[in-house]
């Protein structure tokens, strides 16, 4: 029995290596989506915190994929780009490697199946790194070093700046922590399936040892070249490459901007902004990525047919897409800015009125009050008030000449409510999104499917890594930058400096920033849909790399003939087990 000991034992070590370098690389993806998904969250914090415009953190957000300067803290966020660089810099190999690799000694039918729980592990990531998020977001960013009791601002308010950095410091742990179990996995593994044929390991190790000699003889460059050529002259990945890289635009600039346009446009503060994405947006993300790759092994989806799930099942998510410019709320109420003192909606600014002329208010600072009236005013001197009441968030100004109602005129600190109907089509909104999300990640694995067999295997990892750095430098840099511009683009009042230059901006005019928000994702997502389709086209005739090798691609003849030969190897394997048995006994 010592033989059939040995036989079992080399197949549970084996598989356990495949299934142990799933779960390593898996939690590698949750490490690193947290931190990402994190600083995304957190950048509107740090926008804050250093009084830099959207584009600037657009900058600092697009670094990860590489103002007044008489003031100390203008140019710390500096320290903030830098780190980012360095944390793209070590994420960078994670996902071509890590994915060729899975691809490499998993099984074609079970492969996309992996890649899902994979994906599967770059959602609850950023589900997580949202929750911390949302947690640090609420918590004054100088705790422990101010007086809770004495500040007069919450985290709803523009000026509110979270913990950001507590975040950064959990995540880093949490990366090295998820880096040391790489340090015991083997470098090459068995192909699964055929890790119980003794022979057949020693073959392949010999191979792979031919292999390896042969590339030290050679060079890295002699493959190199003929690689690169062979890439880019191979239409399915090069136009997979052009509509990964214009949806990739179209997402980057919707999930990093997300926080911003649910505190634009609902009103929300950014720790409920980050929470509620979480909740509502990654919870159908990991049940779409799960649910694609179990679609694809039970039902053996062949590439074309993968293509076709993809494109049909992406085309109704961006339909769908559509309906949120439907879920609008009103410009925030704001005298002097969005409306007049006399409640009127007016384009012109008029910071200044017959009410509040005489009382020298200096017309660039934002402290901004509630009226009894409904209406806010960008500060409570603004609003005429000449007297107060209490300490911290519970000061309420008294006769406020500015504020027309019939009883006491009186403000309270902070921006009004944008009241019920606003908060229903915020949750409009979200439901919408949770829909559209499971819709589209339900397309992501048999789109990705795509890509990893419409190239050869020797060019497998060459070819995701290519793809990797194309979405990264053509879109990953530039969308946040161009994008955050754009957002500038539709401010209505600037913080300033001491010495008069423009920081972050208070307040947008929200329904442009919806315009660009939504608008010009849509327009990109729209314009993917041609390629798209002509992948379609070039799939009907065009011979995949190892089309035949595929899963529900392998024809009927090879397969009975495999069994037959599976088979036949088993039953030698048990004569001489038993043969082994019978001399023992003896």
């Amino acid at each position: 029995m010592g033989e059939t000991e040995k036989i079992e034992t080399r197949r549970v070590r084996c598989l356990s290596k495949l299934k142990m370098f799933l779960l390593a690389i898996t939690c590698a993806f949750v490490s690193k989506t947290l931190s990402g998904s994190y600083m995304n969250s957190m950048l509107t914090q740090i926008e804050r915190q250093f009084n830099i415009p959207t584009s600037l953190v657009g900058f600092i957000n697009g670094s990860f994929e590489i103002e007044c300067v008489k003031e100390v803290k203008s140019l710390m966020w500096v320290y903030v780009l830098v780190g980012n660089m360095i944390r793209g810099i070590g994420e960078t190999p994670i996902m071509p490697l890590g994915i060729s690799y899975i691809e490499d000694f998993a099984k074609s039918e079970n492969s996309p199946l992996y890649i899902g729980f994979v994906e599967t592990g770059a959602i609850i990531g950023p589900l997580f790194g949202l929750m911390l998020a949302s947690f640090c977001a609420n918590i004054y960013v100088d705790t422990g070093s101010v007086n809770a009791d004495d500040l007069t601002i919450t985290p709803t308010d523009t000026r509110w700046v979270g913990a950001w950095w507590f975040g950064l410091l959990i995540c880093a742990g949490v990366n090295v922590l998820t880096a040391i179990p790489f340090f015991f996995l083997p470098k090459t593994l068995a192909k699964e399936g055929l890790e119980d044929n003794a022979d057949i390991i020693k073959n392949d190790k010999e191979e792979k040892q031919k292999e390896k000699v042969k590339k030290e003889n050679d060079g890295i460059t002699k493959d190199f070249l003929p690689f690169m050529k062979s890439l880019f002259c191979n239409p399915i990945y090069m136009i997979f490459i052009l509509i990964s890289v214009i949806q990739f635009n179209a997402f980057v600039n919707m999930m990093f901007f997300m926080p911003k346009y649910l505190e634009q446009q609902y009103g929300k503060s950014t720790s409920d902004a980050v929470f509620l994405i979480g909740i509502y947006n990654l919870p159908p993300i990991c049940i779409g990525y799960i649910f694609g790759g179990l679609i694809m092994k039970k039902f053996k989806i062949t590439v074309k047919q993968a293509a076709h799930i993809a494109f049909w099942l992406s085309l109704a998510d961006f339909f769908l897409y559509f309906l949120c410019f439907l879920m609008i709320c009103d410009n925030t109420s704001v005298a002097g800015i969005t409306t007049s003192y006399k409640g009127i909606q007016q384009d012109l600014h008029a910071i200044l009125a017959d009410c509040n002329m005489d009382c020298n208010c200096p017309t660039k600072i934002w402290d901004p009050v509630c009226g009894s009236n409904g209406l806010s005013y960008m500060s409570a001197c603004l609003a005429g008030c000449e007297t107060f009441v209490g300490i911290g968030l519970n000061m309420v100004f008294k006769n406020c000449s500015c504020i027309q109602t019939l009883g006491n005129s009186s403000a309270v600190l902070g921006l009004c409510s944008k009241g019920d109907d606003c908060s229903m089509m915020l949750q409009y909104f979200l439901i919408l999104s949770s829909i559209s999300s499971f819709i589209y990640s339900l397309s992501a694995i048999p789109g990705y499917m795509v890509l990893l067999r419409c190239i050869k295997p020797e060019e497998k990892s060459l070819g995701v890594g290519l793809h990797t750095f194309s979405t990264r430098v053509f879109a990953g840099i530039p969308a946040p930058i161009y994008f955050g511009a754009l957002m500038d683009s539709t401010c209505l009042h600037w913080a300033t400096f001491k010495c008069g230059e423009s920081g972050a901006c208070r307040i947008y005019d929200s329904t442009n920033f919806r315009y660009l928000y939504l608008g010009l994702p849509t327009a990109l997502r729209g314009l993917s849909f041609i390629p798209a389709f002509l992948i379609l086209i070039i799939l009907r005739k065009h011979h995949l790399p190892g089309e035949n090798a595929s899963s529900g691609t392998v024809p009927a003849e090879a397969k009975v003939t495999g069994k037959e030969n599976e088979c036949r190897e088993m039953d030698q394997m048990s004569k001489a087990l038993n043969n082994d048995e019978l001399k023992t006994k003896l």
